[in-house]
């Protein structure tokens, strides 16, 4: 099923189910990432073990206070800042399935500033887990028409939020500590 509607999204999301969608960055499959069983259906779907951790996304300072404990005031700097979509690596997560977090209790999370990703996640009120619509190891798809049948007859929903926000390319990645260090990832 393929709808633009917020309401049947959050809904989706709420009973645990996982969707394709368009991200800030490429097209991705998410799912409520306080819903270890959710989780855990999203990584069969992408044929990905355990043993990595999962980029979050929220849509606010709020959601970003809800799945960390104490944000580094860089990060707060590097959120107002940025233009382009940024993943951050911050320490000390809270309240998300563990097969979300790293060995370390860090989580990788972005915020989504806006268009109707943000809509859905202010909506829905909670992180999702936004992972590359792609088997593990394989190539990540930048347009719809390159997401495998593998993928599509696996989820439970296509959300249709436009595409106008995507960058088609993954977004940069900073591991921030709470001393203030910080590592690139990936540029």
């Amino acid at each position: 099923m393929k709808t633009n509607d917020l309401h049947i999204i959050t809904k989706a999301l709420e009973e645990g189910k996982v969707i394709l969608y368009p991200t800030d960055t490429i097209w991705g499959l998410g799912c409520d990432a306080t819903n270890e069983a959710a989780v855990e259906k999203l990584l069969k779907i992408k044929k990905r073990d355990n043993s990595k951790s999962q980029v979050c996304i929220v849509g606010n300072d709020a959601g970003l206070n809800q799945i960390i404990k104490e944000v580094p005031a860089l990060a707060w700097d590097l959120i107002d800042e940025t233009d382009q979509p940024l993943t951050l690596v911050l320490p000390d997560s809270k309240g998300l399935a563990k097969n979300v977090v790293a060995d370390d209790n860090s989580v990788a999370v972005r915020m989504i500033k806006q268009g109707n990703l943000q809509k859905l996640l202010h909506r829905f009120r909670k992180p999702m887990v936004s992972t590359s619509a792609n088997i593990s190891g394989e190539k990540f798809p930048v347009h719809f028409d390159e997401i495998t049948s593998d993928i599509i007859g696996n989820i439970d929903l296509i959300a249709d939020l436009g595409t106008e926000n995507m960058t088609n390319k993954p977004s940069s990645i900073i591991k921030i500590e709470m001393n203030g260090e910080i590592t690139i990832l990936r540029k």
